[in-house]
């Protein structure tokens, strides 16, 4: 006799990585990242023998994550890092240093807007991919997206010419 969670182990041993980096981004702060993606897999375990027979266990895991994430409005956010970078020494080089600012960024914006950007340009979804995980309109993606670019923008002016992918490597 199977087990009913059988695949579920080595789901999350081959995913967890990614599953962790969108965790981590999306809450800028790995303990809470790490919290995020707990809470998550201990529900989608619930329902691993239903996504083993023909779900998509991934999908449905991210979404779950995002739903969770934007739930967490009594939650504290974490302390948000200084509107100013580190100093640059020896250790940091430019492309570090962009990606510090452009996390810095991130922490301010929005929890959906930073859930668009994440989903868009960090997991390379396209707009009805990512309005399909949100359950809204592709309409609220692009005007989501819209405004969390030039959010970005006014927040780290000097990342104008790099683009956001990047950044995320």
């Amino acid at each position: 006799m199977l087990d009913d969670h059988d695949g579920f182990r080595e789901f999350v041993l081959a995913r967890q990585q990614a599953l962790m980096r969108t965790a981590y981004l999306l809450t800028g702060d790995a303990h809470l990242a790490e919290d995020l993606l707990q809470s998550v897999l201990s529900r989608v375990v619930g329902h691993w023998p239903k996504l083993a027979r023909g779900g998509n266990p991934e999908a449905y895991t991210r979404k779950a994550m995002i739903n969770e994430y934007i739930s967490w409005k009594r939650r504290p956010r974490p302390e948000l890092p200084s509107h100013s970078p580190p100093e640059l020494g020896a250790s940091h080089d430019e492309a570090t240093l962009d990606r510090l600012m452009l996390r810095q960024a991130l922490a301010r914006l929005p929890r959906k807007q930073r859930a668009v950007i994440v989903l868009r340009f960090f997991e390379d979804l396209t707009e009805a991919q990512t309005a399909d995980v949100l359950g809204c309109s592709l309409g609220n993606v692009k005007s989501q997206t819209h405004r969390a670019l030039a959010r970005l923008r006014a927040l780290a002016p000097q990342l104008l010419d790099l683009h956001i992918k990047e950044l995320a490597r």
